[in-house]
């Protein structure tokens, strides 16, 4: 039985796109690494949606991830940001499924529940936390990249618990759960 296990968590955005992996050996989780796709320099919304794609994929290659856990849109005022976000969510979903990881999608309440024990916490109080957590020496200028290691984290404290995420295994799963979506 494989006791250990890389998870991918995915803040996505169409500006920045934060990522963080995290390895679980012994139900003890060890930090990889964190980062952001910065994508303010280009102006086509389908140029910025390629890039995210491909840096997901190439983040699946680079590390074979055994899940992605990845931030659900939030549901704000703004309708175009939020169409914007959902496209973005998916792409990084589809690069995930393509490669046949699985991939489970956690609200930005849960997140921040699961990390500091308030569902209503800001950014600094996760990013705080999971230095703390992890033993991070230093903490990245932008905090999308600790809102995608937030995003593992939860994942991992919710390893083996039934979660209100959604979960797909492949695109045979994504499409029986949703047949709806797809023509």
């Amino acid at each position: 039985m494989n006791t250990e296990k890389i998870i991918l968590g995915i803040d996505p955005g169409t500006n920045i796109m934060g990522f963080g992996l995290i390895k679980v050996a012994n139900k003890k989780m060890t930090f990889l690494q964190l980062n952001e796709l910065h994508l303010q320099k280009y102006d086509d919304p389908y140029v910025k949606l390629k890039l995210i794609f491909e840096r997901t994929i190439e983040l699946i290659d680079n590390f074979h991830p055994d899940e992605i856990a990845i931030e659900a849109p939030f549901f704000g005022k703004n309708v175009q940001s939020m169409l914007k976000l959902g496209r973005a969510q998916g792409v990084a979903m589809a690069a995930g499924l393509s490669r046949e990881v699985p991939v489970t999608e956690y609200s930005p309440k849960k997140i921040k529940m699961a990390i500091t024990g308030n569902g209503n916490a800001s950014k600094e109080q996760v990013a705080r936390m999971l230095q703390s957590l992890l033993g991070l020496k230093t903490l990245p200028k932008n905090l999308d990249a600790t809102d995608g290691l937030a995003a593992a984290v939860c994942h991992f404290y919710n390893s083996g618990k039934v979660t209100t995420g959604k979960s797909y295994t492949g695109w045979a799963a994504f499409v029986k759960q949703n047949p709806k979506k797809v023509q």
